[in-house]
């Protein structure tokens, strides 16, 4: 087992304090040390940290059976908050902390971390966000993944899957193909022949049912289900988000002629929308 801790980005905000629990929840369920981080803009007088003050008076018991470790580091939280992710087995934040505008929907140290840490980062939202669009559901706890059938990444369904089992959660897999295709003509051109939509989505749920043969192998006690629909993901992953335990996206690999860290618009706007905490899961190192 990893002996890297669960990091929780903390601001005394309501935002972090939520995050702090779903943190602490998940170092329980891993087994693993939680560590409550405050990263301060301004440097406080000696030890006096009445943030992490709050944080230890919020937990107070709450951490049985878990280590528990308080930080504070002097910065600016967008460009160190990422830089916790080299050294934790998940880093947990709000939606947004103390600075910003109110109207914002994302704050930029939560943009910035999931954008470029290099563990998978969980974003928590706040309470009573309203999701539109109609997803399966059904009762019991459920983890959504969403999984791109043209260019899917192992590290994201192994962690879905792995999340599902430590909840002992059914496992729902969201994969949206375009519909109806482009076409593109010019004067004098024939026109394509016509796609069978039921054909596409059939080859694209048996796409997706090889690419999970050998994750419901290693996690045969987790349920899955796939489902497959036409047009928009990020649309398909905010609906299905709708009182759900997580949902996990993945982030863009790095491109040699763009070396940059990406996160790609399907994950940025689940980022903003979804009604459940979201995992955004780097890739995969290709070989």
């Amino acid at each position: 087992m990893s002996s890297l801790p669960v990091v929780a980005a903390v601001d005394g905000s309501h935002d972090s304090l939520r995050a702090l629990d779903w943190a602490l929840d998940a170092a329980r369920r891993r087994g693993a040390r939680l560590r409550a981080v405050h990263v301060r803009q301004y440097p406080v007088r000696g030890d006096e940290d009445p943030v992490l003050d709050r944080v230890r008076a919020h937990l107070e018991g709450r951490t049985q059976g878990i280590e528990v470790e308080y930080t504070g580091l002097d910065g600016r939280p967008e460009a160190l908050l990422p830089e916790l992710g080299s050294d934790a087995r998940l880093l947990v934040l709000g939606s947004r902390g103390r600075g910003g505008f109110a109207s914002l929907l994302l704050g930029s140290s939560s943009l910035a971390a999931a954008r470029d840490a290099d563990c998978p980062v969980v974003v928590v939202p706040r309470p009573g966000r309203e999701v539109h669009g109609e997803a399966p559901g059904g009762p019991g706890p459920r983890v959504v993944v969403g999984v791109n059938a043209a260019g899917p990444d192992e590290a994201t369904l192994a962690f879905a899957f792995t999340e599902a089992a430590l909840r002992e959660a059914r496992l729902q897999v969201v994969t949206a193909y375009p519909w109806p295709g482009p076409t593109w003509m010019v004067p004098g051109e024939l026109a394509p022949p016509v796609i069978d939509q039921e054909a596409v989505e059939s080859d694209t749920r048996t796409l997706i049912d090889d690419l999970l043969a050998p994750h419901r192998a290693r996690c045969p006690g987790v349920r899955t289900e796939s489902w497959v629909a036409p047009g928009d993901a990020a649309g398909h992953l905010v609906a299905a988000s709708r009182d759900a335990e997580l949902v996990v996206v993945g982030r863009h690999r790095r491109r040699p002629l763009a070396p940059a860290r990406m996160m790609g618009s399907v994950t940025q706007a689940v980022l903003l929308h979804a009604a459940s905490p979201v995992a955004v899961v780097p890739s995969a190192p290709q070989e």
